[in-house]
């Protein structure tokens, strides 16, 4: 009877040491699937061949024309609880350069050396009944059709708030509403004595969302008249931003329209360029590449005088111009009018091919003559 207790004493331990495996097992399994579900990652890469030709200085002589080998590879995951979010998304490029994440092959990393690599977004974000808000650093939060105001690479650091009201009244479906504070620069001193941008936009969308128009008025203050720490002075801009689109089928009609509210007379700002606070944008497109074996055609008319815009946060993507006198990579893409014509074709759902033409003319020349230049290139993108 004594060892036919301890037999039975030993099966009852085995059964246990088999449930809890079970049971462990199953909390395993049902933490990872849990963590699949709210886990979601993204990456994407790029590869370009770019030439550029006819870019002439403001001294009359010409840049050497050029032709580059370039890519792009960003990473990135995101974490989400019933309605708050974390994300981080990592990317290649020079980290002195905001507005361009793509390598050059072989441009100063010879002899194969080894890739600069940064964070483009870190962010918490909470999303409930049609609002959301985000802290950290994250895309740029206002509705825009292209890239001449703000740079799709540039991803601003602050707090973002954003709120659909559904009217449904007449043609008018929803009014949007966004705001944010960012910080371009601290200078370890009061708040608002930083570098920063403040913007707030209204946009409204119809019931068939063939019309949607939007309102934007964008406060930047103690900005550098040079990025990268090589400024002499700091300005403000006070910018009002209209713009619209129009769909009718396949085709699409964009405008937006910029002023700068600011009174220049008493700056440091030179006196050809006081006034110089226009800009307009007129594009036109057909097609788009939202599935496989599509086709997209665009075109894209840009005038923006010298403070439409802050030139170092928009694209750079136009010309050559940028602020290398001033040992800073980024671009100066304003004081231009010039034209932009897309041709797109979705190979895939996932690959793209992309071609670009841009001609470029300067407005007021910096010296004695306007500088021009142009530039096509061809992308393959990928996203996995």
């Amino acid at each position: 009877m004594l060892s036919y207790g301890f037999d039975k004493i030993d099966c009852i331990k085995r059964l246990l040491y088999v449930l809890v495996l079970i049971l462990i097992h199953t909390c395993l399994s049902s933490q990872v699937d849990s963590l699949s579900r709210k886990l979601s990652f993204e990456m994407d890469y790029r590869f370009r061949i770019e030439q550029d030709w006819n870019s002439r200085k403001s001294d009359g002589t010409f840049r050497e024309d050029r032709s580059r080998l370039r890519y792009r590879l960003r990473a990135g995951a995101k974490y989400s609880e019933k309605e708050y979010s974390f994300g981080f998304r990592i990317r290649t490029g020079d980290p002195k350069k905001q507005q361009d994440p793509q390598l050059t092959l072989g441009k100063g990393l010879k002899e194969f050396g080894t890739l600069p690599i940064g964070f483009e977004k870190v962010y918490f974000q909470y999303k409930k009944n049609n609002f959301k808000f985000w802290l950290g650093k994250n895309t740029f939060p206002f509705k825009k059709y292209n890239e001449l105001f703000w740079s799709d690479n540039v991803f601003p650091e602050g707090v973002s708030f954003s709120k659909r009201l559904d009217i449904r009244k007449g043609l008018i479906k929803s009014l949007d509403l966004a705001g944010a504070h960012f910080i371009l620069a601290s200078n370890d001193d009061f708040f608002f004595n930083d570098a920063f941008f403040q913007g707030f936009q209204a946009s409204i969308n119809t019931i068939n969302n063939r019309f949607e128009i939007l309102s934007s008025y964008y406060r930047l203050r103690n900005i550098p008249n040079i990025p990268d720490g090589e400024h002499s002075y700091l300005l403000p801009y006070s910018i009002l931003h209209f713009a619209g689109k129009m769909r009718i089928n396949k085709i699409s009609i964009e405008s937006d329209f910029y002023y700068n509210l600011e009174n220049y007379n008493d700056s440091n700002v030179a006196n050809e360029f006081v006034n110089h606070k226009t800009g307009y944008v007129f594009g036109i497109q057909y097609g788009s590449l939202d599935n496989a074996k599509q086709w997209k055609f665009k075109l894209t008319y840009a005038y923006l005088e010298r403070y439409s815009i802050l030139d170092y946060m928009a694209q750079n993507d136009w010309a050559r111009w940028d602020y290398a006198s001033f040992n800073s990579p980024d671009g100066r893409l304003s004081n231009l009018q010039g034209v932009e014509a897309v041709v797109a074709y979705s190979l895939t759902d996932k690959i793209k091919l992309v071609t670009k033409y841009y001609f470029v003319d300067q407005l007021i020349p910096f010296n004695t003559l306007k500088e021009n230049g142009q530039r096509i290139r061809f992308d393959i993108d990928v996203k996995l």
